[in-house]
């Protein structure tokens, strides 16, 4: 009952959804960058002798450095105009990029926790984080 809200007829800015889903992508990519590097952290204490060491600092590394082109990705791609037709085009290629890398960094995520979950400290008791 009553008049509906007066933003609920205003059609919806594409430009502010696509900034704001950049945004929380980013903050995502955040968390996990923090996560890994205290993985990293936690294998290079370790040290060499320690199980899977060399796999486990390649992959970290890998998934970090890529974390980081994915965030200089989101953020370029926030700071393009959606509405613009002629950036359609492009942000469109940046955001299948974007995709790509977060899929492979899923995959090298993965593969992190396969070689060392269990031999960093990260699972205590047998329970998972």
């Amino acid at each position: 009952p009553g008049s509906p809200s007066p933003g609920r007829n205003r059609p919806i800015n594409l430009n502010r959804y696509a900034t704001k889903k950049s945004l929380a992508e980013s903050l995502l990519d955040m968390a996990l960058f923090m996560s890994n590097t205290a993985q990293l952290k936690v294998v290079l204490d370790q040290g060499p002798s320690s199980h899977h060491y060399s796999a486990l600092v390649t992959l970290l590394s890998i998934s970090l450095l890529l974390q980081a082109v994915i965030g200089v990705l989101l953020v370029v791609m926030a700071g393009l105009n959606l509405n613009e037709v002629e950036r359609q085009w492009r942000l469109n290629q940046l955001n299948n990029e974007a995709t790509a890398l977060i899929f492979i960094t899923v995959i090298i995520n993965i593969l992190i926790t396969a070689f060392g979950a269990q031999n960093t400290g990260l699972l205590a008791a047998g329970t998972a984080l």
